[in-house]
C-alpha cells in the first residue's frame, strides 16, 4: 500500500433496493454506480454489507423451524436466549467460547465455522425484515466478494477490489466496527516488517491490516438505518492480489494466547 498520496475518497451508492433470495448484488452495485453519474476508475474497492450479500444468497433460517437439543437448552437456561436461536448459532460454530448472561437477552462468544470469534456467530436479527427469521453469514463470503468483483469487471472493464464486511466487537474494547468477512483482489495485509521506520528502524512486528481498515472506514458512511449497503474506496494506490482471502486474518490457534 503506498501512503504517499494523501488524499482519499469515499462515497456511497444509493438506490439499492431491498435484496432478494436470487439477486446479483453486483449487478445492483453497477447499475447504482450508474444511477449517480459516475465512472469506474481502475484502483476503486468496493465495500459491501454482508447483510445484502446473505440475502442474495438465501441465508435465512426460520426460527419455527428449528429444534433446539439439550445442549442449547442448557445455554438458554444461562443466558435468558431463546434455545432455537442458540442451535442456530451452534450449527454455525465450530466452538463456544464463552456463554454470558449479559442484558438484554445474553451472549454467548462462538467460534464461526470461517474461523472469526465473534457474537452468537454472526447471526442477524436487525433489518432483515420479516420477524422470526435469522439471518446467517454467506457460506463462503470470499468466494461472494470474486463474484462481485468478476460482475463489475465485465461491465466496467476494470479489475475492482471487492471487500464484504460484517460489524464485529472488539475484546477489550467497548463498541462494534466493521471487519473484512469476505475479499476479491484487496491486499490482506500491508506488511512493514523488515522495512525502515521514519527515522530509520527496522520494523518488527508491524503488519497494518489493509482490508480491515479499509472495511471500518467505509462501515461510518453505511450507518444501520441509512440504507447504503455499498461504498467505494478511492485514491487508494494499492497492489491487487488474487490470492486474498478474508480468511487469511484468522489467527491460528497455535497463536491464540488466551485459548
Amino acid at each position: 500500500m503506498n501512503s504517499s498520496s494523501c488524499s482519499l475518497r469515499m462515497f456511497t451508492l444509493p438506490g439499492i433496493p431491498h435484496v432478494k433470495p436470487g439477486d446479483d448484488v453486483g449487478a445492483l452495485i453497477v447499475h447504482a454506480m450508474e444511477s449517480i453519474g459516475e465512472r469506474w476508475q481502475e484502483g476503486d474497492i468496493v465495500v459491501v454489507a454482508q447483510k445484502i450479500v446473505s440475502k442474495a444468497e438465501d441465508r435465512f433460517r426460520r426460527i419455527a423451524d428449528i429444534t433446539p437439543s439439550s445442549v442449547a437448552y442448557d445455554y438458554a437456561e444461562k443466558t435468558g436466549k431463546d434455545p432455537r436461536k442458540i442451535q442456530a448459532i451452534l450449527d454455525e460454530s465450530t466452538e463456544v467460547v464463552r456463554v454470558g448472561g449479559v442484558p438484554p437477552n445474553g451472549i454467548i462468544i462462538a467460534r464461526h465455522r470461517h474461523g472469526w470469534i465473534c457474537a452468537n456467530a454472526a447471526i442477524d436479527e436487525s433489518n432483515v425484515g420479516e420477524d422470526g427469521t435469522l439471518l446467517l453469514l454467506p457460506e463462503d463470503p470470499d468466494d461472494s466478494a470474486r463474484r462481485i468483483a468478476q460482475t463489475i469487471r465485465m461491465h466496467a472493464d476494470i479489475s475492482p477490489g471487492v471487500i464484504i464486511s460484517d460489524t464485529f466487537g472488539r475484546p477489550w474494547r467497548v463498541g462494534l466496527v466493521n471487519v473484512a468477512i469476505g475479499l476479491a483482489n484487496v491486499p490482506v495485509i500491508d506488511d512493514w516488517i523488515g522495512r525502515p521506520d521514519a527515522y530509520g528502524r527496522t520494523l518488527q512486528v508491524s503488519q497494518q491490516a489493509t482490508a480491515d481498515e479499509l472495511a471500518a472506514a467505509a462501515g461510518m458512511l453505511m450507518g444501520k438505518a441509512s440504507m447504503t449497503p455499498a461504498v467505494v474506496v478511492r485514491g487508494l494506490s494499492w497492489e491487487m492480489d488474487e490470492a486474498a482471502r478474508a480468511t487469511q486474518y484468522v489467527r491460528p490457534l497455535k497463536e491464540d494466547f488466551f485459548k
